[in-house]
């Protein structure tokens, strides 16, 4: 079980990931006008206008900035906490299905294959 928590881990680490090299990028650029307006002078107003007048990097950002941040959070939550009951019954339910279904499952290598 603790095989697959970890390449649930990795596996939103590198959504996030891919999120930033992706789309983050794309954003960024498209608000680079009022970035380079905010390096000049900044308000909370010209951060709020650079954002509502350009709503499709703003989503971008927004996207990559919450993915991120739900990652962290859930991440932590975990390491803190502990794994919840339910999801650790899910963890457990899944690695049973992987083992039943054998070495053609695409997850039977790293979830409980012995190296």
């Amino acid at each position: 079980m603790q095989r697959l928590h970890r390449l649930t881990v990795y596996g939103r680490w590198l959504v996030a990931g891919l999120l930033w090299i992706t789309i983050g990028p794309l954003s960024l650029w498209g608000l680079r006008y009022p970035i380079s307006l905010l390096k000049e002078y900044f308000t909370w107003a010209a951060v709020r206008y650079g954002l509502y007048y350009n709503p499709l990097p703003a989503l971008g950002l927004a996207l990559c900035i919450g993915m991120t941040a739900s990652v962290l959070v859930w991440q932590s939550r975990n390491i803190l906490l502990g794994i919840p009951s339910r999801e650790r019954h899910r963890l457990e339910q899944q690695v049973y299905r992987i083992r039943q279904q054998g070495q053609s499952h695409p997850l039977w290598k790293w979830v409980c294959q012995i190296n």
